[in-house]
C-alpha cells in the first residue's frame, strides 16, 4: 500500500526535525576550553592545543575549541579572579595560582597535589641574552652591576617570570655570602639601577630588547632566549648562562567553578594531563621547556645546557615567604625601586 501524499510530508517532518536534533546534539558536543597563561608560552600552546583536540576526539569523539589568552602572569591571575572565566590556568609561578584560590576561592588550596611534580609539568631555569658578540663581557650575574650596563627585565609587580629574574641574583648572591640578607640586597639594588626597562611582561622584555635595540642584556626565562637565538634573532644575539640560577617551576591547575560551569571538568582534566604525556612532552622540548620525563629530557640534553639549580623553596622558604618578603607593598623590591629614583 503506498502512503498517502499527506502522510509522506508528515514522515518528512518528522526526518528533518530528527536530522535538526542530530545536528544539534553534535554542536553541544563541540566544548569551548579557555587557557589563560602567561607570556613566553604562546607558541607551545599554539602547537599542543591542536595535538590536544585530535587526541580528546580520537578518545571521546568529543570536539573541543581550545583558547588561549597570555599576559603578565600576575595580571592574568587578577582577570581570573576578575571574571576571566579561565577553565585550566598555566601560569608562571605556583603563588598566582594559590591566590585565585585563596581570593578568588575558585578551586580548593590544596591544588598543587592534584597533578605529579606538583602540577610543574615542565621547568625553565633564568639566564641571560646579549647582543651578537657580547660587546659588553657579561659573564654572571656580578656583571650586572657594573656601571654602564643597560639591563631589560619585566616587572615584578605584574610579571611572574619578573619575580624569577629577581630572584636568581638575590639567590646567586646569598649564596655567595653564607646567607646575608642585607648584603644580597644591596647586590640586587645595584643590578636594579642598571635596569633601562621594566615591562609589564616576559614577552614584552624580549620586544624590547630585540625589536626596539634597548639594553645591553634581557634577564629572561631560558625558553624565551632559546626562542630569540633559534628562531627570532638567530645569529643577532648569544644566550650566557650563569654559574648558578634558580629553578624555575611554572604550574598548572583546573579553575574548579569555572569547569563546573563550562561542564568541562573531565576536558580540563584531560587537557593538564596530556601535558604530562609523551606527546606533551614532546612539544615542551620543542619549545625549549625543560620536560619533567627524564628521557625525553635526556633526548633533547643538547638544547639544555647544564648548570647549578637553587630552589625557591630551599633558598627563599617557598613563594608564600617571598613573595611576602620581597613582592608585597613595602618589601624588598619596593625598597629597592624607591632608590633607584
Amino acid at each position: 500500500m503506498i502512503p498517502s501524499l499527506k502522510f509522506q510530508a508528515w514522515l518528512g517532518l518528522i526526518g528533518c526535525a530528527l536530522i535538526t536534533l542530530v545536528g544539534m546534539e553534535g554542536r553541544a558536543a563541540a566544548l569551548k576550553l579557555l587557557n589563560v597563561s602567561y607570556d613566553p608560552t604562546r607558541e607551545f600552546y599554539q602547537d599542543f592545543n591542536p595535538s590536544f583536540a585530535k587526541h580528546w576526539k580520537e578518545r571521546t569523539e568529543q570536539i573541543v575549541s581550545l583558547q588561549q589568552s597570555h599576559g603578565g602572569s600576575g595580571k592574568q591571575a587578577r582577570s581570573v579572579i576578575d571574571g576571566l572565566e579561565a577553565d585550566v590556568v598555566t601560569l608562571a609561578l605556583a603563588y598566582d595560582i594559590d591566590v585565585i584560590a585563596e581570593k578568588g576561592r575558585l578551586l580548593p588550596l590544596n591544588w598543587q597535589s592534584r597533578l605529579p611534580n606538583n602540577s610543574c609539568p615542565y621547568t625553565s631555569t633564568i639566564v641571560l641574552l646579549v647582543r651578537k658578540g657580547n660587546p659588553k663581557q657579561i659573564k654572571d650575574w656580578d656583571d650586572l652591576a657594573r656601571p654602564g650596563i643597560a639591563i631589560v627585565t619585566p616587572n615584578p609587580k605584574t610579571s611572574g617570570g619578573a619575580r624569577w629574574n629577581y630572584l636568581a641574583p638575590y639567590g646567586y648572591e646569598l649564596l655567595r655570602n653564607g646567607g646575608n640578607q642585607s648584603q644580597a640586597q644591596a647586590f640586587v639594588e645595584k643590578v636594579y639601577r642598571n635596569v633601562a626597562m621594566l615591562d609589564s611582561g616576559a614577552r614584552g622584555s624580549t620586544v624590547t630588547f630585540l625589536q626596539r635595540g634597548i639594553g645591553d642584556v634581557l634577564i629572561t626565562w631560558e625558553n624565551e632566549a632559546l626562542l630569540a637565538a633559534h628562531d627570532l634573532s638567530k645569529g643577532k644575539v648569544e644566550i650566557v648562562v650563569p654559574s648558578i640560577s634558580i629553578l624555575a617551576e611554572p604550574p598548572v591547575a583546573v579553575v574548579d567553578k569555572f569547569a563546573r560551569k563550562h561542564k568541562t571538568e573531565a576536558i580540563a582534566q584531560g587537557y593538564l594531563e596530556y601535558l604530562y604525556a609523551d606527546a606533551g612532552q614532546e612539544m615542551a622540548a620543542r619549545h625549549y621547556f625543560r620536560p619533567r620525563n627524564e628521557s625525553i629530557l635526556q633526548k633533547n640534553s643538547a638544547l639544555f645546557p647544564k648548570l647549578t639549580f637553587f630552589t625557591i623553596k630551599d633558598t627563599f622558604g617557598g613563594w608564600a615567604a617571598a613573595q611576602k618578603a620581597h613582592f608585597a607593598a613595602g618589601g624588598t623590591f619596593d625598597q629597592i625601586y624607591r632608590s633607584k629614583k
